[in-house]
């Protein structure tokens, strides 16, 4: 898999999320390695959420994880907590504001 299509998967599974009810700014960047290695970022802002492909340096928080792993936790069949004691996600930063991402995300399955 392509960095790009990587990329148009998870901003497609991560358009449903709804961010209406977050009213802080919250940026999270997403360092994925392995065969689709690439960054992002992930931002809210007033509400709304924007996924782009770029690097941002005034973020929160720093995920680092295999694009295998994202797809799991964006698509919410594994939790980004148990993910990081697996040892399948890496995060650097605020913790506080990244245990925000769950709200992001869907429910598990």
């Amino acid at each position: 898999m392509t960095y790009e299509a990587m990329f148009q998967e998870v901003k497609t599974l991560l358009k449903r999320a709804d961010a209406s009810g977050i009213h802080e700014h919250l940026a999270y960047q997403f360092n994925i390695t392995g065969e689709a290695s690439g960054t992002f970022y992930l931002e809210v802002k007033d509400g709304t959420l924007a996924v782009e492909p770029y690097d941002y340096r005034d973020r929160d928080a720093a995920f680092t994880c295999s694009a295998e792993t994202l797809f799991k936790i964006a698509s919410g069949k594994t939790d980004p907590v148990a993910a990081v004691f697996m040892g399948k996600l890496k995060v650097e930063g605020s913790i506080d504001k990244a245990l925000r991402l769950k709200e992001l995300l869907p429910r598990g399955k």
